[in-house]
């Protein structure tokens, strides 16, 4: 585990004059082991099928379902989630692509 990692949860919310704002609201913060897109075989594996450029691995927290469309954010930056994959009911791999402040 080699970085803190928070996993937000977009919301989006109407004020009183009707306008839509999107919030972040943190549901957690977690180590996690961050691997970015290299050529190794793993990644050209999933080359073909993902635009994924980063996986993080965290340990599953109970009662918690990580979802695509999540954000994760780091020291490296923001990434949202495409898939999470439960390995040996103990670990979360999650394939994330990076996303680029606006």
């Amino acid at each position: 585990m080699n970085t803190f990692i928070e996993i937000l949860e977009i919301i989006s919310q109407k004020d009183e004059e009707g306008f839509t704002r999107k919030d972040e609201k943190c549901l957690y913060k977690v180590r996690a082991y961050l691997e970015e897109r290299h050529g190794s075989l793993k990644w050209a594996n999933m080359a073909a099928y993902t635009k994924a450029n980063a996986i993080f691995q965290i340990r599953k927290i109970p009662g918690f379902e990580i979802r695509p469309g999540m954000l994760l954010r780091c020291d490296r930056g923001n990434f949202k989630v495409i898939s999470a994959e439960l390995i040996r009911s103990r670990y979360i791999e999650l394939a994330t692509e990076k996303i680029e402040p606006m």
